[in-house]
């Protein structure tokens, strides 16, 4: 006890703004279930394992520690679940996992000795009675991010609501039997509160729902608010009100009055359709398994080192696939567990080992690798009064939450608890560890996957520029004219007009689907394609160019992405329903751009006529598409601008690329040679002591990012204004490959991450990955031999090049 009085110093009593640990530690994945439980620092509230534990001390000084530490209970095998009613976690209503009980108990340890006092006790100091109590109070840093992030998406009070105008047009709405007054719709069907109209709802991308006939009737009349029929009970905010110009679902607090005018009395009707977010939770909690994930097959689970499965935190998944994937090559294995112990991470850490992103990767890739968590999951023996009895198929994984919360914390969208695209959020960690390795391009991993690509343009004039950028995936689209099944699809599309023409539905047995070798998808990216609207500094006026494209560099890793997601007619977002025949083996080495060529005339520096320099010029059907689909104006101008108006697929996949650009909103700069440039930048660039024309370039070449400019400064010294223009006689633009890997164009298949859903950002993701000459598939938490992997059905491939 004076042992203790003597380090009161170093306790403190956790204010409501401090960051309690303690369902985990900082450095691993252990928690208060693990053997040693867990040890929270009473003056930084952080916690530690019985491990690492010592690490703290050596590195603080810090004594004084509340130890935390779970043991099972028992649970009775009929427990009842609740269904949840609200897409959240730990709040009333949301999902109730059937969590094990546990004892809990709690001591006061004083390092180096371990020196152990009871808690609670009269005995300890006030301080640290206060101290423990307002920890244990606590609901810890992490618990209060996820519950956040569950229920971040709460609806908002419509601004239309209170002055909402309505229109007596005689209107009186029964209590059933409703009808879409343009279609034959009886289901997802809208009441307009202003005019009492009902329509239909908006086609969903796989052509279920309604017929837009809501949404249209919006257009026309600018009436703001609907509620959808079948969801109206006394419990009117859980009704499903849409507010059009908000483009939200959003509280009405006069619904009641609303409805009324139309004659409804809403404590009369019964609900009867599913509200949108009972429909996301039916997705969710009624998953589809199909061969992706190979259900129904008797998949050998496997333990050990590297066959270590990630928890699912909720709409995770694309985290865990991608992150699979990318452990599974050397370069970030031998960055963050060959080469990188936990201690020597901790130690160059700052103060909060939570926010330093290479510790949190260190701790990641030796949960993943080290096969310390690749364990099974143990059942409660009705014989002992412990949890030990291993179960044969899961094993338990490791919850990245410290790695999810950090990487994402400068996202909105994956800091939320939302299902989203893996391809996002692999060029988004991609650009995080970039950032952290900044100017020490050695240890870079991130440039594993790397590579140079460069734009050919042929003018009509004859004369070529050549622009170059660098890229982490190489975005392909799916030729399905290249199909090699061509006749197997005319039977079908024959049986299935004939079932349809007997009211018949095709069965899951008849579907026959368009397979498409790798081949063409990698052809379709080099073939030359038009340009329209280019402008020629040759001709001093806008023509048609061709453009073809190469690779400038062969990188460690090549990550290919097939754009399954297209617009079909009326600009609707579509997933193809198609096989791609992907070789274990591929060869890309044609594929190597040849750059300028002896008798290529390049086209010259020069500045447009004063007509076409006042305003880059946007092609407007391109805009007009973009808009259409709810875009802004500005963000679709801007699209089309940076794509030298290549088409709507160029323009959106660059508008979905930059819309967390500080500048996206900025209005269109005058004049081509200053293009998306704010001078206010170029002036804080200058203030660095950099000159005004690198300034301009570096803002160009990183999107008008200040901090990515300044890295890109240091990393092209000899930086000049004339190699930026996009029409300029350099034959490059900005970039330098003089860092990237390269070698030869031979790559081996070793990764897959497929996607199962009707959008990216909705349903699953699974990662099969080639380890020790056998195929693996990591689905969430479940980690087994994988007996038909799809190599047909990936959304991303991983290759890893073969040395010479």
């Amino acid at each position: 006890m004076d042992l203790l009085r003597s380090n009161l110093s170093r306790v403190r009593i956790p204010e409501p703004t401090n960051r309690v640990y303690k369902q985990e530690c900082c450095l691993s994945f252990d928690t208060p279930i693990s053997d040693g439980g867990l040890f929270i620092d009473m003056f930084t509230f952080l916690a530690f394992g019985k491990d690492y534990v010592g690490w703290n001390f050596e590195k603080t000084g810090n004594p004084v520690y509340l130890h935390v530490k779970k043991t099972k209970k028992l649970v009775p095998e009929d427990r009842p679940s609740k269904k949840p009613t609200l897409l959240a976690i730990g709040v009333d209503g949301g999902f109730d996992n059937n969590d094990a009980e546990y004892e809990e108990t709690h001591n006061i340890v004083i390092l180096p000795d371990y020196v152990s006092l009871s808690f609670p006790s009269v005995e300890l100091p006030e301080k640290v009675r206060l101290a423990a109590d307002a920890i244990l109070r606590d609901a810890g840093a992490e618990r209060k991010e996820q519950v956040s992030a569950w229920t971040a998406d709460r609806k908002l009070e419509s601004v239309y609501a209170v002055n909402l105008q309505q229109i007596d047009n005689s209107v009186v709405i029964p209590p059933s039997g409703w009808k879409c007054s343009q279609c034959d719709k009886t289901d997802n069907l809208w009441l307009n509160l202003t005019d009492g109209v009902i329509l239909c709802g908006r086609k969903n991308w796989d052509g279920s729902g309604g017929n837009n006939h809501a949404v249209e009737h919006y257009k026309k009349t600018g009436y703001p608010l609907a509620v959808k029929l079948g969801t109206i009970t006394a419990d009117l905010e859980a009704a499903d009100v849409f507010s059009y110009p908000e483009d939200e679902n959003v509280l009405d607090p006069l619904l009641a009055q609303h409805l009324a005018f139309f004659g409804i009395d809403f404590s009369s009707l019964q609900k009867t359709e599913m509200t949108t977010a009972e429909k996301e939770l039916d997705q969710n909690t009624n998953f589809e398994w199909n061969r992706i994930q190979e259900s129904g097959q008797e998949v050998e689970p496997i333990f050990g080192p590297g066959f270590t499965g990630l928890v699912n935190l909720g709409n995770s998944c694309y985290l865990a696939a991608t992150m699979q994937a990318v452990f599974s090559s050397r370069s970030f294995s031998s960055r963050y567990y060959i080469n990188q112990n936990l201690k020597k991470a901790f130690e160059a850490a700052p103060a909060d080992p939570t926010v330093d992103l290479n510790m949190q990767l260190t701790k990641l890739a030796h949960g993943l690798l080290s096969g310390k968590y690749s364990v099974p999951q143990v059942e409660n023996d009705e014989n002992k009064n412990v949890a030990t009895t291993p179960t044969s198929t899961v094993q338990e994984g490791i919850p990245p939450r410290m790695f999810k919360a950090l990487v994402a914390a400068s996202h909105p969208e994956f800091s939320s608890m939302r299902q989203q695209d893996a391809l996002e959020f692999f060029l988004h960690f991609l650009d995080q560890v970039e950032r952290a390795n900044a100017g020490k391009t050695e240890l870079d991993p991130a440039r594993s996957f790397k590579f140079g690509v460069e734009d050919r343009i042929l003018c009509s004039s004859g004369k070529v520029a050549y622009n170059r950028r660098h890229d982490y995936i190489l975005s392909l689209n799916i030729p399905l004219h290249e199909a090699t099944n061509k006749e197997e699809l005319e039977l079908f599309h024959k049986l299935k007009a004939e079932k349809l023409s007997e009211g018949k539905e095709v069965s899951g047995d008849e579907i026959v689907r368009p397979r498409v070798p790798l081949e063409a998808c990698l052809a379709s990216f080099s073939s030359p394609e038009e340009i329209h609207d280019f402008y020629s500094t040759a001709l001093q006026a806008k023509t048609t160019a061709v453009k073809s494209a190469g690779l400038t560099s062969f990188p460690d890793y090549l990550v290919l992405h097939m754009r399954k997601f297209v617009m079909e007619e009326g600009w609707v977002p579509k997933k193809l329903d198609v096989y791609v025949d992907v070789p274990d083996i591929i060869d890309i080495s044609h594929m190597r751009s040849k750059g300028h060529q002896p008798g290529e005339e390049l086209l010259p520096d020069g500045v447009p006529t004063k007509d076409d320099s006042e305003t880059p010029l946007a092609n407007e059907d391109i805009v007009s598409q973009l808009n259409s689909m709810g875009f802004h104006l500005i963000h679709c101008q801007k699209a089309a601008i940076n794509t030298s108006n290549a088409g709507v697929e160029e323009a959106m996949n660059w508008l979905l690329s930059h819309m967390d650009d500080p500048d996206i909103d900025a209005p269109i700069s005058k004049g081509r040679g200053s293009e998306s440039v704010d001078q206010s930048k170029v002036d804080t660039l200058i203030s660095f002591g950099f000159q005004d024309d690198v300034a301009r370039k570096a803002l160009k070449a990183s999107g008008g990012d200040i901090e990515k400019a300044t890295d890109w400064i240091f990393s092209n010294p000899d930086a000049s204004v004339s190699n930026m223009d996009a029409t300029a006689s350099n034959t490059t633009s900005g970039t330098n490959d003089g860092d990237l890997p390269d070698g030869g164009g031979k790559y081996r298949l070793m990764g897959i991450v497929s996607h199962i859903g009707t959008s990216t950002h909705c349903g699953h993701y699974v990662a099969h990955i080639l380890k020790d000459g056998r195929w693996v598939i990591f689905n969430d938490n479940k980690v087994g031999a994988s007996i038909n992997p799809p190599k047909d059905m990936g959304y991303l491939y991983f290759f890893e090049r073969l040395n010479s």
